[in-house]
């Protein structure tokens, strides 16, 4: 087993700094690379720039310890965990680029046989990529073990967490490790080993690569299965949760829950690298994706369809998050139709409610018909419509009195 004395973790998002934290944790000298100032200077005060129960505390204790650190500029270490964005461009196929800006800080750190794991979430052959960009970067080195230069290790460790329980799932859940050789497998299984109580499942890293896309996709298929009932059961004028609720009483039938779409960094991305990858192959996949990305339009109907039938109504918005009880709002469809309402109904006040922030989303700042609100009550006392959008567990608890002569449109199901 190959032991590491430095790790330096690309990237101090929702995943990076998790990853970071850990590793320092378990007595590993840990050094965090950010392109962003005030997240590094928040974290070398042993602060974290984001919502994530538990991370606080980690990462104060390791930054007192001495294991953790931050910085803007890549050191040199025995491995590199890249933990960056892979955002999809306009035409839904993977965009590397932040792939590639860290390969082009690692590079000139290397002196051979370093671990570099892409554990950002990617379309298959991006590790492959990665590696291949760094061997052009560094042509002294080599990814094939026959050449005589010295070795690069390259491997792909996709994370398999869930926002609101990063910090016990990154220890507990299984994972998967893929290499561009055996050799760069095992030494990830070997890093990964240091924190990682589940089991570590070896393979290559294209197939490594596809397994998170097909996980994502899984949960996309059946998130528009549900979404598309809510559709149905609306004009049937039936009760969704109530039908599904009686449907999943069978032995083997578990249907999800359905929403006001679908966000985060995972669902709603990861299904297009599938798509992008195979696009004559992969229908149904595509077809969940359009089903999702339309369950929007049809809330934002919702909503028009009432104020139009109440000249001069006041609209409250809860929640604008991707998920319940985190502050996170990649991908969030609240959001759109938030910014949709405001635009399609210019005469109509918007007022959100978002426990989890302070300030609008840059989305909406500058909407001159929505505004936040200072307290989930005041919202809903000056509105007539009420719109609930995340399923946040301040919005579960809420008094129903509040709710009493106002029309809801409850898009989480909650408040039945």
């Amino acid at each position: 087993m190959k032991e590491f004395n430095s790790v330096a973790v690309i990237g101090l998002g929702y995943i990076g700094l998790p990853t970071a934290a850990v590793l320092a944790g378990n007595g590993l000298s840990v050094i965090g690379v950010d392109v962003k100032e005030s997240s590094v200077a928040a974290i070398n005060r042993g602060e974290v720039p984001f919502v994530e129960p538990d991370l606080g505390e980690a990462v104060a204790k390791a930054v007192t310890g001495g294991t953790l650190k931050a910085t803007t500029d890549t050191p040199a270490a025995d491995a590199y965990i890249v933990a960056v964005p892979t955002p999809f461009n306009a035409d839904r196929s993977a965009d590397l680029s932040y792939i590639e800006a860290a390969a082009r800080s690692i590079a000139p750190q290397l002196n051979g046989d370093e671990l570099v794991i892409l554990e950002s979430t990617s379309p298959p052959g991006a590790t492959q990529h990665l590696g291949d960009y760094l061997i052009s970067l560094r042509p002294d080195l080599s990814l094939d073990p026959d050449s005589g230069k010295p070795l690069l290790h390259v491997a792909h460790c996709p994370e398999r967490v869930l926002p609101g329980r990063v910090m016990v799932e990154l220890v507990t859940n299984d994972r998967i490790v893929g290499g561009l050789t055996a050799a760069a497998a095992e030494m990830a299984r070997d890093l990964y080993s240091v924190f990682c109580e589940g089991s570590m499942h070896v393979t290559d890293a294209k197939t490594a690569e596809m397994a998170k896309l097909v996980e994502n996709s899984y949960r996309d298929v059946n998130i528009a299965f549900a979404n598309e009932l809510s559709v149905i059961s609306s004009k049937l004028d039936i009760d969704v949760w109530e039908l599904i609720e009686l449907a999943n009483h069978h032995p083997r039938v578990n249907i999800l829950q359905p929403g006001p779409g679908v966000g985060g960094h995972c669902i709603a991305v990861d299904p297009w690298f599938i798509v992008s990858a195979a696009p004559d192959e992969a229908n149904l996949i595509r077809q969940a994706r359009e089903t999702n990305d339309a369950k929007p339009a049809w809330v934002i109907q919702q909503v028009q369809d009432l104020v139009s039938e109440r000249p001069g109504a006041k609209v409250a918005a809860l929640g604008l998050a991707f998920k319940a009880d985190i502050d996170d709002m990649r991908e969030s469809p609240a959001i759109g139709i938030v910014a949709a309402l405001s635009e399609r109904l210019p005469d109509v006040l918007v007022t959100v409610a978002e426990p989890h922030l302070d300030q609008l989303p840059v989305a909406l700042r500058g909407l001159q018909n929505v505004s936040l609100a200072a307290a989930t009550g005041n919202a809903i006392e000056d509105a007539d419509i009420v719109l609930l959008l995340v399923d946040h567990t301040e919005f579960k608890d809420l008094d129903r009195g509040l709710l009493e002569g106002k029309h809801v449109v409850d898009t989480r199901g909650i408040w039945r």
